[in-house]
């Protein structure tokens, strides 16, 4: 196996220098870093080229690494039911940076950039409908993002008095809890912090 994507790597960066900035084999599988404005080209050549017939995208996500100047990576994991092969392409934005959709050559990339678009906020130019498809419509901020706060900005609740769901700024009770993690259900022979008293 290890053979054939090395057959496969030497082709690519042979056949699609213009796209393949590097390629790399590791555990087994095979992954291309591709220029963010050739991944278009490069996806639907992937599929139609006789040689790599990857003709099933399997995923889109994305990584955030808020410490680099291309902050973000947009991974592609491809199949090819034909020649029995995964490829993973990787594309490196920055944080206001645009990629092309590739919803013409897949399909099934439609739900997947609304996902990256939802949690990252990365924009896919030529998408027929980049909304957001995880959080509310008036959701703020892109959860997967690394400097996203893990309480979020806002709270919701339903409001009895005025009988509807509402959005809060987040009210933390307190700053910071306090865990007890033993249980007098387990047979431990103990008392409870909170019940004072020596053993």
């Amino acid at each position: 196996m290890t053979a054939e994507l090395q057959e496969l790597k030497q082709y690519l960066e042979n056949k699609r220098n213009d796209c393949v900035l590097s390629a790399d084999i590791q555990f087994g599988e095979l992954t291309v870093d591709v220029a963010p404005a050739q991944i278009y080209d490069f996806v639907e050549f992937l599929k139609v080229d006789p040689r790599c017939k990857f003709s099933s995208l399997v995923d889109i996500t994305a990584v955030d690494y808020p410490e680099r100047i291309k902050r973000f990576d947009i991974i592609y994991h491809c199949l090819s039911m034909y020649q029995n092969r995964r490829i993973r392409l990787r594309v490196s934005l920055r944080d206001r940076d645009m990629i092309a959709s590739i919803v013409d050559i897949h399909p099934s990339a439609n739900w997947f950039e609304r996902e990256v678009f939802d949690m990252f906020g990365i924009m896919f130019t030529g998408h027929p409908d980049l909304r957001r498809i995880l959080t509310d419509y008036g959701f703020r901020g892109h959860p997967l993002r690394k400097d996203f706060p893990t309480s979020g900005y806002s709270e919701v609740r339903y409001d009895e008095v005025e009988k509807r769901v509402v959005y809060e700024p987040v009210n933390l009770v307190q700053e910071y809890r306090k865990f007890d993690f033993m249980s007098p259900w387990e047979g431990a022979d103990y008392i409870l912090p909170e019940e004072g008293g020596d053993k």
